[in-house]
C-alpha cells in the first residue's frame, strides 16, 4: 500500500508544480571526446559517433513553492543519466528527458481525447465548413476523430481538411528538453549550472602536407575538425577537444524518439498536397577524401564552418591547396593526465548538423624520406609498381616534435606554381618520438619482382630486383615476414618482419638475396 501511496504523491506534486522555462544561455561550454572505437582515418559526417561533455549557465527566476524547471534547447543526444544540476536552493528531486516535441503528430498526441476544430473546404464550391471533433485515436496508424456524425478517420473523407488547435501545451517545446522538479522556500533568480553528457559530436584532425622539392622538407598543417551531429547549435561557446582513447562503458541505449510526421494514408486526391511524398536518398558524402577539403582555398580563414543542408557542399569537391600563413588562431595543447586537451582560444558557433574546423598545428619545416617499402608475400615474378611512403620521426630536430592526434593526411607536391593532390593518408595517435609514415600510392617509376633462384629440403632462396627509372637515387626495403635462415648484413627487425634496405642508383637496378627457413 505504501508504494502506490507514494507514487500518487510524486504525481501529485509534479502536476501541481508551477512550469518555469528556461530557454536563454549565458555561457557554454563543449568538450567533444573522440568516437570510442575510431582509430586512424575521418569521422562519419552523417553519424558522429562520439560524445560531448556539455556545461550550460543559465539564470531563472522561480517562485516559491514546487516548480517543475523546463531546460530547453538541450542537446538532442542528451544522456538524462548523466545530467547534473548545480545552483538550485534544494537541489533537484526528480529528473525527465522530454522527448514530445512540438510537430504534427506531437500535436495530435498532446490533444488526445480533447476536443480541436475540423476544418473542410468543399473542392467544387469552395465553401469552408468547421465543426468541433475529439481526437479518440492517433498519431500513429492515422488518426480517428469524433464529430457530431459519428467516428471517421482524418483525410479520408475526399475534402481537403486539417485541425485547429485552441493553443500549444506547455509540456510541447520546439527543441529538446530537459526537465527538474525542483522546490524553494521563497522566490529568487538563482544561477544555475546544467552539465551533462550527450551523443552525436565528434572530432578529428584534419592534416594538410606540402611536399618542397627543393629543401626535400614537408610543411604539415592541421585542422582540428568537429562534427556536431544534433538539432542543437551552440552558440558563443568554449570549444575543447580531448585526444586519446579514455575509457568509457556503454551507456543505455536512448530512447526511440517519437516520428513528428503526420501520416495519413487514404483517399489519393490527385493533388500534391495530398499524395504521399516521394522521398529520395541523399547521394553519401564522399569517403576518405581528407576532412581537410573543407578548407576555403584563396583566403585568409582560420576558422571555417560547413552545415549539410547547403547543395553546394553535398557535390564532391576537389582537395584544398596548403592553408596560409600565418595562422590568425591555433587551439592551444595542454595535458589531462594521459590525454591531451586542446582549447580554442576563442568562442565559436557549433553549428546543428554542422562541422567546424580550427587550426591546430603548424611545421612549416618538417624532414621526412621518400621510401620505397614492399612486403615479400606480396611479390610476383612479373615487374611491378613499388609502393612509397614518406617516413619520419615525430622529434623537434626532424621539425616535429608535439603529439599528432589521429586523422587524416592530404599530401600536396608543387608542379609549376600549382599544388596538386599527390595521395591521401590515415594516422593514428602518435606521442612525440614515434615514427610517422605517411602511405602515398606507388610509383610506376620503382618496380620491383621477386623470384625463387632454388629450394631445398630445409631452406628456399629468393632472389628480389629492384628498377629505378627515376633520376636520383632512391631508398627502398623489402620487408621479409618468415624465418630467415641467414640475416644478411644491415638486417634490422620492423613492425611487419624483417626489413632489408637497399640503396637503387638512379636509372638503374639493385638486387636481395635472402633464404627462409623450412619447417620440416
Amino acid at each position: 500500500m505504501i508504494a502506490p501511496l507514494l507514487l500518487l504523491f510524486g504525481w501529485s506534486v509534479a502536476a501541481s508544480a508551477e512550469t518555469v522555462v528556461s530557454r536563454d544561455v549565458s555561457d557554454v561550454s563543449v568538450t567533444i571526446y573522440r568516437a570510442p572505437h575510431r582509430g586512424s582515418g575521418a569521422l562519419d559526417r552523417n553519424w558522429p559517433q562520439g560524445y560531448a561533455l556539455i556545461s550550460e549557465t543559465r539564470t531563472i527566476t522561480i517562485p516559491a513553492g514546487d516548480n517543475l524547471v523546463r531546460f530547453e534547447g538541450v542537446a538532442e543526444g542528451l544522456l538524462p543519466e548523466t545530467a547534473i544540476v548545480t545552483g538550485l536552493p534544494k537541489g533537484v528531486r526528480e529528473k525527465n528527458r522530454d522527448a514530445r516535441l512540438i510537430s504534427p503528430a506531437g500535436l495530435v498526441d498532446a490533444f488526445l481525447k480533447r476536443r480541436v476544430t475540423l476544418r473542410r473546404t468543399d473542392r467544387r464550391t469552395g465553401k469552408v465548413i468547421e465543426q468541433d471533433a475529439i481526437i479518440q485515436a492517433g498519431p500513429n496508424g492515422g488518426v480517428i476523430v469524433q464529430t457530431a456524425a459519428g467516428y471517421e478517420a482524418l483525410g479520408c473523407s475526399g475534402l481537403p481538411e486539417r485541425m485547429l488547435y485552441p493553443g500549444i501545451p506547455a509540456d510541447l517545446s520546439s527543441s529538446p528538453t530537459l526537465s527538474v522538479l525542483a522546490s524553494s522556500d521563497r522566490a529568487v533568480t538563482a544561477t544555475v549550472q546544467l552539465t551533462y553528457m550527450a551523443q552525436g559530436f565528434d572530432w578529428s584532425a584534419s592534416y594538410v602536407a606540402r611536399m618542397d622539392k627543393d629543401t626535400g622538407k614537408l610543411g604539415l598543417f592541421a585542422w582540428l575538425t568537429v562534427a556536431n551531429g544534433g538539432t542543437q547549435s551552440f552558440h558563443d561557446a568554449r570549444l575543447q577537444v580531448v585526444a586519446g582513447q579514455p575509457r568509457k562503458e556503454r551507456n543505455a541505449p536512448p530512447l526511440r524518439q517519437p516520428d513528428p510526421a503526420l501520416h495519413l494514408t487514404c483517399w489519393p486526391m490527385d493533388g500534391t498536397s495530398t499524395h504521399p511524398r516521394h522521398l529520395f536518398t541523399r547521394l553519401p558524402w564522399p569517403e576518405n577524401d581528407g576532412d581537410a577539403m573543407l578548407y576555403e582555398g584563396g583566403e585568409n580563414i582560420v576558422v571555417t564552418a560547413q552545415r549539410r543542408g547547403r547543395v553546394a557542399l553535398e557535390m564532391a569537391m576537389p582537395a584544398p591547396p596548403p592553408p596560409p600563413a600565418p595562422v590568425a588562431m591555433a587551439a592551444q595543447q595542454e595535458e589531462l593526465g594521459d590525454l591531451k586537451l586542446y582549447r580554442v582560444p576563442e568562442r565559436v558557433t557549433i553549428s546543428a548538423q554542422g562541422q567546424k574546423q580550427v587550426a591546430m598545428i603548424d611545421r612549416p619545416g618538417a624532414e621526412f624520406d621518400r621510401v620505397y617499402s614492399a612486403n615479400a608475400a606480396a611479390g610476383s615474378p612479373d615487374y611491378r609498381s613499388m609502393p612509397f611512403l614518406l617516413r619520419g620521426k615525430n622529434s623537434k630536430d626532424r621539425g616535429l616534435g608535439v603529439p599528432l592526434p589521429a586523422g587524416t593526411v592530404a599530401i600536396f607536391e608543387e608542379v609549376e606554381g600549382n599544388a596538386l593532390l599527390v595521395g591521401n593518408a590515415d594516422l593514428g595517435d602518435l606521442a612525440v618520438d614515434e615514427r610517422v609514415e605517411l602511405p602515398i600510392g606507388q610509383s610506376p617509376d620503382v618496380q620491383w619482382r621477386l623470384a625463387q633462384v632454388r629450394e631445398t629440403r630445409r631452406r628456399q632462396d629468393w632472389r628480389i630486383d629492384i628498377t629505378n627509372a627515376r633520376p636520383v637515387p632512391v631508398q627502398a626495403e623489402i620487408i621479409v615476414p618468415l624465418d630467415l635462415a641467414e640475416r644478411p648484413p644491415g638486417i634490422e627487425r620492423g613492425r611487419g618482419g624483417w626489413v632489408l634496405p637497399v640503396t637503387v642508383p638512379e636509372n638503374g637496378t639493385a638486387s636481395l638475396s635472402y633464404s627462409v627457413r623450412l619447417a620440416r
